[in-house]
Parts: C-alpha cells; structure tokens; sequence
C-alpha cells in the first residue's frame, strides 16, 4: 500500500496542477501509467486523451511505419506526433495557460511463454512554460520481475515517476535520475539510459546523467559515443563482435591506442571475427572513478572527452571483476569477444587474492571468463628493474597458478600482441600526469596529438605552459 500510496500522490499532485495538461499513449504493457491518473482522480484536468495501439497497423497508421517497433525511433514517433497534435488542437483554447505534454512508451513486456526479453523505451515531451519549445527525457528501461503483472505495475510507476519528476524536479537533473526508481528497487527495473533534450535542459551533459544511472546503481554499465551522444548498450552491442580495453585513460597515451590498434589487427584475424563488424570500446570502471573517495565530474568530462578526440566509444561499467564484464557483453552479442590488457593486469588476473568473492575462488572466475570462447590480447611490458620485455608468452604468474595459467595459454585464450611499438613501453599514464602539472613537454609524444591539443586548449590535469 505504501508504494500505491506514494505514486497516487504524485498522480494526484500532477492531476490537480492546472498547468499540465497532455496525452499517455503506451504500447505493449497496457495502459500502466495512464492508470494512475485515473484512479487518482482528477485526471479530466490533465489527461487530454490516452491510448494504446497494439495492432501494428493501427500503430502504423498513427505513426508511420517502423522496421521495430520497440525502438527509440517508434518512441520519437509517438511523442512527436502527440505533442504536436495536442498543440494543433488545442492552442487556441488554452494554449496561453496550460503546457502540453505528451508521455509514451513502447515496451515488450513477458510473454505467455516466457522467456523473451523484457524491455522497452519510455519517454516525456512538453512544454515547460505555457507557448514553449518542447523538452524531452527519454529512457530505455528493462523489466526484471518474472510476472508479467508485476512488470507492469514496476512499468507504470516508472512513468509517473518519471513525470512528476520531469514536472517538477526539471531544474535538478540529477534528482531526476535519482527519482526514477522511487518505490522501486534494481531487482525489479534497470535503466541503461537516458536523455535530456530541450532548453531547458541546454546545461545538461547527458554522459554525466549515464554515470549517474551506474553511480546509483540503476544500472551496471553505460555508454556514449564519440560524438559525446549517450547510446543504449544492447542495441549498440547487437551483432557485434566487441574488443574492449579497460583503463583509467588519465589521459588516454599512445600506449593505449597501440594496445586497441594491435588487438583490432589479431581480432580480425580470427575466422569468427572476419568480415564481421567489430566494436571497441574504451571502459571506464566505476572503481576507478571512484578512487578518490567520490567522482571528479571535471576529471570524468575530461577523460570523456580525451577518448571522443581519440574516436572512442565509451563503455562506463560497475562490472570490476573481467569475468561479470564478459558475462554482461555475452548477454547481448552472439559473435565473438575480446578483452585488452597488459601484462601486469594479466599476472593480477591470476592472484587468488583477487578473487575471494566467487564462491569458488580462481576457477570459478576463470570458467566464467573464458566461457563463451573468449580471448584476452596482450601486451607486453618493460620490467622497470632490469628493462627487460616481458610478454604472454614467458610470464610466470606463480607456483600454484602456473599450471592453470599454462593451460589456458594452450588451449588459445591469450593472444600476444607481438606488433608492439618497443619505444610505447616506457610510457606510464602517472608519469604524463606529472608531466603534464609541471611543465614538462616531454609528455606530448606519449599522446595522441589530439589528446595533446585538447589538454593544452582546456587545461586538463592541471597543465602548465613551459617556462619561459
């Protein structure tokens, strides 16, 4: 009850403000947030009309014809055409009091079988004062219950949530995030994405509101491309043969592009792999943003975009142990994956230490790992004490691991990225952040010279211009 209670009041409080006034049209999981609207009460001052369209034709001939149906497009479809439909029709009546909204989803909820996936898109146009342009938030939710009632109850508290807070809390993105999943908890919803549009929203970086969705835990990763555009995972994914090198990127050095360049080389290389279209992705753990205690947005937006200089898709994940990341991505590709690493991650991969939360230990992690056939390409680094180069192929990794190490060198599950640059290895992204604050141009080749260019322009980790 307390949950109903809580998501009528904020129902009712949108119903009994006069200035929101619009349409809910939900397709695929009934008409779960219209109906809070009504059973609150009040609704004839807010609801202009609500509908469903389930029957594809009828879809079609209100919103155009779609190749999917669930599907950002679809969704931009409905919320366009209602909002505009409901300033055509009404502007005249009441357009100089009211601000028209229009709320839509496009959802595939589960089925009588069972066994699909559970997810669909979600989103708000409207006007925030009277005569307005239009803003938007959109948001790709998946449903995690395994009723379908259930579902769509979690579905339809979502979208008053997400209109109340659209409504009301505007002026603080963040508390919209935030806000989503009020009486709802992560086991039941995930939201892998969201975007704000619109003038009133002119101040909001949407790759920060994507680390806000894995900071609050609303989802495990996120994603943005290099046009600084926040992206759905699943459907960036799909299809996919991915190759992803995990990093702090404090800046993003040459070593670094090398390491991607090399692995892309072998990747295309396997008969799995060829022909097929490849994405790498530069991931950014939760962890390591966090090592200060809390995220430096700054430092974020920086590394963010140091990697869209560099063409990179970024992948935010609060997935620290490798084998959770490969289970994630193997969820949503068929094709093969890839992880880069160097070798000092790689020996780290082995220290049974690092393992103690898997209930069985190494080997369960290792198993889950390498399930689904996937490879780990790596590169070789110089030992600082005697400035040999170390490789895959002759890391010892310990007496008790050895022989487990040993096997999977066998069986094909390390790649040795033997076209390295022998002159990259001395580079050490703390050694360029040093440089970088002190004046030092030696750090300048250690980068990409548009990664160069950018620190320099906007002053990135404390720069300092040489003396003199």
């Amino acid at each position: 009850m307390e949950i109903a209670g809580d998501t009528l009041q904020k129902a009712l409080r949108i119903n009994l403000d006069p200035r929101w006034y619009g349409t809910v049209a939900e397709i695929g999981a009934g008409q779960e947030v219209a109906r809070w609207f009504f059973r609150a009460g009040g609704a004839a001052g807010t609801i202009a009309k609500s509908m469903s369209a389930y029957d594809m034709a009828v879809s079609d001939a209100v919103y155009g014809k779609s190749q999917r149906y669930v599907s950002l497009g679809r969704l931009q479809a409905m919320l366009d055409y209602e909002l505009d439909l409901n300033v055509d029709r009404l502007s005249h009546t009441r357009g100089d009091d009211s601000c028209f909204f229009a709320f839509a989803d496009t959802v595939v909820a589960r089925s009588y079988a069972g066994g699909n996936e559970c997810h669909g898109w979600m989103g708000v146009r409207f006007q925030a004062h009277p005569m307005d342009e239009p803003n938007q938030i959109v948001v790709h939710v998946r449903m995690l219950d395994d009723d379908a009632g259930l579902q769509q109850e979690a579905l339809g508290i979502v979208g008053v949530n997400l209109l109340h807070a659209a409504f009301f809390e505007r002026q603080e993105p963040e508390e919209i995030v935030q806000r989503l999943l009020d009486r709802l908890s992560t086991g039941r919803i995930e939201i892998d994405m969201i975007q704000f549009k619109g003038i009133e929203f002119r101040h909001v970086d949407n790759r920060l509101m994507a680390l806000e969705l894995v900071r609050l835990g609303l989802s495990g990763v996120a994603m943005f491309g290099p046009d600084r555009e926040v992206l759905q995972p699943s459907e960036v994914l799909r299809k996919h043969a991915v190759l992803v090198e995990r990093g702090s990127f404090r800046p993003p050095t040459v070593v670094n592009i090398d390491m991607l360049d090399c692995a892309r080389e072998k990747f295309q290389q396997d008969p799995a792999v060829a022909g097929k279209p490849v994405l790498a992705l530069a991931e950014l753990s939760m962890r390591k943003l966090l090592a200060g205690g809390a995220v430096d947005r700054r430092d974020f937006l920086a590394r963010a975009d140091l990697l869209a200089a560099c063409g990179m898709t970024v992948l935010i994940s609060d997935y620290f142990e490798y084998n959770r990341l490969a289970q994630y991505l193997a969820a949503r590709t068929t094709e093969r994956i890839g992880i880069v690493m160097g070798v000092p991650s790689l020996a780290d991969l082995f220290d049974e230490s690092n393992h103690t939360q898997m209930q069985g230990g190494l080997l369960e992690s290792l198993g889950r790992l390498f399930k689904n056939d996937l490879k780990l390409f790596v590169y070789p680094m110089r030992r600082p004490e005697d400035g040999a180069v170390v490789t895959v192929e002759d890391l010892d990794v310990g007496h008790g691991t050895q022989l487990l190490f040993d096997y999977l060198a066998q069986r094909g599950s390390f790649v040795h990225l033997d076209q390295f640059k022998p002159e990259y290895l001395p580079i050490l992204s703390r050694d360029v952040l040093r440089r970088i604050a002190c004046g030092d141009q030696a750090w300048e080749p250690m980068v990409p010279a548009a990664v160069a260019e950018l620190i320099k322009k906007r002053a990135f980790f404390e720069y300092r211009e040489p003396a003199g």
